[in-house]
């Protein structure tokens, strides 16, 4: 399926006419701007936009990388024209199989040469025509700060768990880099906008060079179906909130419908991020673990990526790999061979190999002579002082191994740190007997899983090796903790690299690991890899990018904020604001009105230092009491006393406290319970317990009131507190399952309260007192602004079905905040509130 934009761009690059006939898409409106409405085409329109989402199979998608999955040079005929090819090697060239053949895939980068400003024009539209590539040509000194400057300098390390203790480890914050980064993801966005068909494309963003494209895309178009997969690390939330653009790359990276982690450690350390530093808390449901978001669910996926093993494969049967394979067999004849591959950086921990190694030959000389460690080093993909200290470092380590332990013919460390071919590498893991992997911090490492499908073979092969036909194959494997990859070898020997005696010990455990055992592990690694490719990965990812979305064209969505500070509000089509205007004539024309309104946050600011009711607020609830058509409540969690106290100048004022469990109609009424309980014995059962985990959860407090029990940890630490009421509840559930007693868990807080006992029962109350008086409501108004008050909502919802209101009653249910809720009316925060009520309270004068 070629989108309008996309096929359009087709025809201007081969410089014909672009048509527009019957068949032309109309695109939905969308926000531009912070604030504007986007909305859905006309219900009655045919076009794409307002059909149901499609099938993956019928969809495009644009993959989004820093760099392409191109080779490019210049032709070697002279003629000075680029030539382009394929990157076999490229990830994001691999996980296509993953997509399917009907599935169209186009690419967004940079490329790896610099194209002159004059040319490239003329080679963005070659790569467009030939490769449904998009180049995003970014200036040399931009690219320099963007690449080399944020990424590496800041992200890179800080991800990799190294903070900027000094400015010679890792350096300090440099915001003049930041602005860079930014631009470059502008720039990538404006590259996905001149191809994308907002209705129909799936957009997969990877690694950390765009964490914040989902932003730009996002507030261009509302409904972007957008993943993210982040192939580095994601560090805990000490190392992480250090850094200064935190919140920034957090709430750009929830712009995504689906975000991609390796491990559940990198996923845990991301949701503890958005935990502490934005207040977002997560659930997980059937299996799929969910962020709220601003009435979007942002999806979370655990899943580490594979290798594409038919490329391995290919390359093991050509014939270069074979004539490789004998060569190094009979150049390390008689010795084991020991392989590590890595790139020359900080964290792949090639020093602590060498010195596991030096310990092994150390503490058993019988295996001097016999043990070959082969360190393959690629060339590093960043610059500056720290690579040249890793290659220093580690040739001079090379150079006092082999002086110590060597001997005529061998040497103990064989480094290889100049480019190899890729087959080459591959023949060193066939004849290789262990791999070791030492890194200390790395995203995921595909280094094992090659290693155990090369030593898997092929029939050729175990001739070269002198190997009995279709015998089981064996492969050793010892590899960091600190890895991806470390999880999903469960048949592996895992180590600390930075202890180096146990990695020594973990290298001669490998060596003499018996024959059947080495075996087992093979197919149970083999198994596994196998099966877990980047096909399979790439499948995967999409499924769940497209579960993700499909409620998209359901929602009504609103573009809020400026900057990176944007994020749209996805909500139910028919929740809209509240307007003025129409609740005031509403209110002219009835005569039996019912009022409920909650007190913190919807007529008083949550959070004030001061909770008393300001003058405003009680003028206000006055006016509305003096006119005989109202019945005006205020409904609150707080006791009887504050409130009494508080509302003592409102006469008519109607209250109901504890949510509930107390309620008096007048100044001069009674106090009145709401549910009849027979005694709070139980709270001497409660206590106890809520004491112990106060006494365990520092800034966590008890508050009692007449008929609850409530523990707060509003002011404790927010993993640790929300652990802590986890086990709260099922113990307060366990103690209290003989007694008339709830037990539920809020916002900060864990309360135990007699049965039956909400503010839903007030409203129904309320309701039925009125139509036993003959009055029965034609206009009733309920605010608030927690889950709380969503009971009132559903009570007076569903009234409009009932005999407890009249037939052409004009029902208001609103809530404070842009936010999912069984209200179908929303105002923006207290002072929009007190100024539609001002509006009614002048509406009776």
């Amino acid at each position: 399926m070629v989108s309008r934009s996309y096929s359009n761009l087709l025809d201007l690059a081969s410089g014909e006419r672009p048509t527009f006939g019957s068949e032309r898409r109309r695109l939905p409106r969308v926000a531009t701007v912070a604030g504007v409405l986007s909305e859905l085409d006309d219900e009655n329109s045919n076009s794409v936009g307002s059909d149901a989402p499609s099938s993956v199979s019928q969809e495009r998608m644009i993959i989004v990388g820093n760099q392409l999955p191109l080779r490019a040079n210049r032709s070697p005929d002279g003629s000075g024209e680029w030539c382009f090819s394929w990157d076999e090697d490229s990830l994001l060239l691999q996980l296509k199989d993953g997509l399917g053949e009907d599935v169209e895939v186009i690419y967004v980068g940079c490329l790896k040469e610099e194209v002159d400003p004059s040319e490239q024009d003329d080679v963005a539209q070659t790569l467009l025509e030939s490769f449904k590539c998009v180049p995003a040509f970014i200036p040399p000194d931009l690219f320099s700060k963007f690449y080399h400057g944020f990424c590496k300098q800041h992200l890179w390390p800080l991800f990799h768990y190294m903070l900027p203790l000094s400015p010679d480890l890792g350096g300090r914050f440099d915001r003049s880099l930041w602005q860079p980064y930014v631009s470059v993801n502008k720039i990538f966005a404006d590259k996905v906008m001149e191809v994308i068909s907002p209705d129909d494309d799936y957009v997969w963003v990877h690694d950390y060079h765009l964490m914040v494209l989902p932003t730009f895309l996002r507030k261009r178009f509302n409904r972007v179906k957008l993943g993210f997969f982040l192939h580095s690390p994601f560090p805990s939330s000490e190392i992480y909130r250090t850094l200064p653009v935190r919140d920034e790359l957090l709430r750009a990276l929830l712009n995504a419908d689906l975000i991609g982690f390796h491990t559940f450690d990198y996923a845990r350390h991301f949701l503890s991020c958005c935990s502490r530093m934005l207040g977002l808390s997560y659930q997980s449901k059937r299996g799929y673990i969910g962020l709220e978001y601003y009435g979007r669910t942002v999806s979370i996926k655990i899943l580490p990526v594979g290798i594409h093993i038919g490329q391995l494969q290919s390359v093991l049967n050509l014939p270069e790999t074979e004539s490789k394979v004998a060569e190094l067999y009979d150049q390390f004849r008689g010795q084991t061979v020991i392989l590590g591959v890595d790139d020359m950086d900080i964290f792949k921990g090639i020093s602590l190999k060498l010195l596991a190694m030096e310990q092994l030959l150390m503490q058993h000389p019988d295996k001097r002579g016999e043990v070959v460690l082969v360190q393959i080093a690629n060339p590093a993909r960043g610059r500056g002082r720290d690579v040249q200290e890793v290659q220093s470092e580690t040739k001079a380590t090379v150079r006092r191994i082999n002086e110590t332990f060597g001997t005529p013919g061998y040497d103990p460390v064989v480094l290889i740190d100049n480019p190899l071919q890729f087959y080459e590498r591959i023949a060193y893991y066939v004849i290789a007997e262990c791999c070791l992997v030492t890194a200390v911090r790395d995203g995921m490492n595909l280094i094992p899983y090659e290693y155990v499908i090369c030593r898997q073979g092929n029939e050729k092969l175990d001739e070269t090796l002198g190997l009995i036909p279709l015998a089981p194959k064996k492969s050793m494997l010892v590899v960091s903790e600190f890895i991806g990859c470390s999880p999903s070898l469960s048949g592996a020997i895992r180590v600390n690299p930075w202890n180096i005696d146990s990695v020594a010990e973990a290298m001669d455990s490998a060596l003499i690991v018996p024959e059947p055992e080495k075996q087992m592990r093979h197919e149970k690694h083999h198994r596994y890899v196998s099966t877990h490719d980047v096909a399979y990965w790439a499948r995967s990812f999409l499924q769940d990018l497209e579960r993700a979305c499909r409620d998209h064209l359901r929602r009504r969505c609103w573009g809020i904020g400026f900057g990176l500070g944007f994020r749209v509000i996805a909500l139910d089509p028919n929740f809209r604001k509240l307007s003025v205007e129409h609740i005031v004539s509403a209110y002219k024309r009835t005569k039996n009105r019912a009022i409920l309104l909650d007190y913190d946050g919807t007529i008083m600011l949550p959070g004030s230092i001061s909770t008393a009711p300001s003058t405003e607020a009680v003028g206000i609830l006055n006016n509305l009491c003096r006119d005989p058509k109202n019945v005006v409540f205020i409904v609150s969690g707080k006791d009887r006393e504050t409130l009494a106290v508080w509302f003592s100048s409102c006469q008519k004022l109607g209250i109901a406290a504890e949510h509930g469990y107390f309620a008096r109609p007048n100044h001069d009424a009674d106090w009145e319970t709401c549910v009849s309980v027979p005694d709070f014995d139980w709270k001497q059962i409660a206590e106890p317990v809520m004491k112990l985990y106060t006494e365990t959860t520092d800034g966590s407090a008890i508050e009692t009131k007449e008929s609850a029990l409530v523990w707060n940890y509003q002011y404790a630490d927010p993993d640790f507190g929300s652990c802590q009421a986890k086990e709260l509840l099922d113990h307060l559930e366990s103690v209290l399952a003989n007694e008339p007693v709830s037990v539920k868990s809020g916002q900060h807080i864990v309360e135990a309260k007699p049965q039956g006992v909400n503010k839903g029962l007030v409203a129904q109350c309320l309701l039925e007192t009125m139509q036993k008086k003959e009055m029965l409501p034609d206009f009733v108004l309920c605010i608030g602004d927690d889950r709380s008050d969503e009971d009132m909502f559903e009570v007076i919802m569903n009234a409009r079905a009932g005999p407890s209101l009249s037939p052409v009653a004009e029902v208001f249910a609103c809530t404070v905040g842009q936010k999912p809720s069984k209200a179908k009316y929303y105002l923006e925060d207290t002072s929009e509130i007190l100024r539609m009520l001002q509006g009614l309270a002048n509406a009776s004068e």
